[in-house]
């Protein structure tokens, strides 16, 4: 009885000893990270502020921003850039066509959209904190040491390394989703010096290739053959259907694609459209995965030819 009591013994005091050098091991690599951001803060005269919590970030507001201190409640629409502290290179940039949207309270679950589509599943709650103290319009920049972002194993598919201190910034939008739709797809034209037709009604940019002889009207409920490829405005392919077989009926596609009742079968058209006449701020996602395929808030080029019209 008595060597098994010394052997349990033997075996707490060596767990003890294991948890302790793992907690010292844990409490020198966050030691370490301070004495970097310390030392990164001081030689760039950077005037930053230490989180008042203690919780080890650090942070400087870019841009105070107008009007009303978001709430949790408040629907917030941003950007977010975020790279290496120390060698400035960078992992990841929202792309020019969408922004990042979701309630305050949700922001500090980081998940990247566009190319990647993809949660990390790491929580900032450094981002709904300062949002809380940011006016619409207004950035913010948080320097997250490696604890409090991904710690010894990075990510592989960002190409953040094990241990980065990572520099985050935040900019949000003081104009709705529809006036920041509306500059990108103008921006979009201008650059690619496109020379579009817009629909007054609809608000969709157009360009008729080739007019369409077909005699059958398109309706809501009449079913359509077409060849498309669809585009984010930084040209990335997110659909294609290029050999024919794509078939249905208009009514179940998205609200952008109304505007081809205005023609036939036969046509040849180029659709650029804000993203409330697309996926809007869900996006689309794979029925299957649940995986999101189609980016939110994301404004939609579409080349078209309309194949055939079945009523």
């Amino acid at each position: 009885m008595l060597k098994k009591i010394s052997s349990y013994t033997f075996m707490l005091l060596a767990l003890m000893v294991i948890l302790s050098s793992c907690e010292k091991e844990y409490e020198t690599a966050e030691n370490i990270d301070g004495a970097k951001i310390e030392e990164y803060l001081k030689k760039n005269n950077i005037n930053a502020v230490k989180d008042p919590e203690g919780t080890g970030y650090y942070y400087q507001v870019l841009n105070a921003g107008t009007g009303n201190v978001y709430t949790n409640t408040d629907s917030v629409r941003y950007n977010l850039s975020l790279k290496s502290l120390l060698t400035g290179q960078v992992y990841y940039a929202s792309p020019d066509f969408l922004n990042l949207g979701t309630f305050v309270g949700y922001s500090s679950q980081l998940s990247f959209l566009g190319n990647t589509n993809e949660v990390l599943g790491i929580n900032v709650k450094a981002i709904p904190t300062l949002l809380n103290q940011t006016k619409a319009g207004g950035s913010f920049r948080i320097i997250l040491p490696s604890s409090l972002g991904f710690g010894k194993n990075g990510i592989a598919s960002l190409n953040i390394p094990s241990n980065e201190i990572l520099d985050i910034t935040v900019t949000t939008y003081a104009d709705s989703q529809s006036a920041i739709d509306e500059k990108r797809i103008v921006e979009f034209v201008a650059s690619n010096k496109l020379t579009p037709l817009k629909d007054p009604e609809a608000g969709i940019y157009y360009i008729v290739t080739q007019e369409g002889t077909g005699t059958e009207p398109i309706t809501s409920t009449a079913t359509i053959t077409a060849s498309y490829t669809g585009r984010y405005l930084d040209g990335t392919v997110f659909q294609s259907f290029t050999d024919g077989t794509f078939k249905n009926e208009l009514g179940y596609l998205v609200s952008g694609w109304g505007l081809l009742k205005k023609y036939r079968k036969g046509t040849k058209i180029r659709l650029i459209f804000p993203s409330a006449l697309g996926y809007g701020a869900a996006g689309a996602t794979d029925d299957s995965t649940g995986q999101l395929i189609i980016s939110r808030n994301a404004c939609l080029d579409f080349d078209i030819e309309i194949l055939d019209v079945t009523p």
